[in-house]
């Protein structure tokens, strides 16, 4: 999986928009599928139009773990921007996951204007989620 320097690096590299979709797309398609039974309702993000799932994994510290995730979807292009959100928070303190507004970096690549109204929605819910759960882990 692509980390979120390598990502950054290649969207200043493309020019237009239809190469950074079809860069997108590709991120999704060399993201691990997720297992069939981790695509419960539990592990699902609500606010996605496409359906979206989210599992969370910590190590370490249980007063600030370390925490990684692992996500699918079934469109193409939102599995793309789960690949994305995963490269931005997996490896990561819950403070510092908590403290990381992902937006400032995907408005710095020209990702959140190009996106659908529904796909922003989708996008922020999904960084909502890991947030959330990053800050109830941190307070622990």
């Amino acid at each position: 999986m692509a980390s979120l320097d390598q990502i950054i690096d290649d969207f200043a590299f493309l020019d237009d928009w239809e190469d950074r979709y079809r860069y997108v797309i590709e991120l999704g398609k060399a993201l691990p599928d997720l297992a069939e039974e981790k695509r419960t309702s539990e592990n699902k993000v609500m606010g996605c139009a496409s359906q979206v799932w989210l599992v969370t994994h910590t190590t370490g510290d249980p007063d600030n773990p370390v925490m990684s995730f692992e996500g699918d979807s079934d469109a193409h292009i939102v599995r793309g921007l789960v690949a994305i959100v995963l490269a931005t928070y997996s490896g990561k303190t819950a403070s510092e996951i908590a403290g990381l507004d992902a937006f400032e970096i995907f408005s710095k690549i020209g990702l959140v204007e190009n996106l659908s109204s529904q796909r922003s929605n989708g996008l922020r819910s999904m960084v909502n989620r890991i947030r959330e759960e990053a800050k109830l882990r941190a307070a622990a």
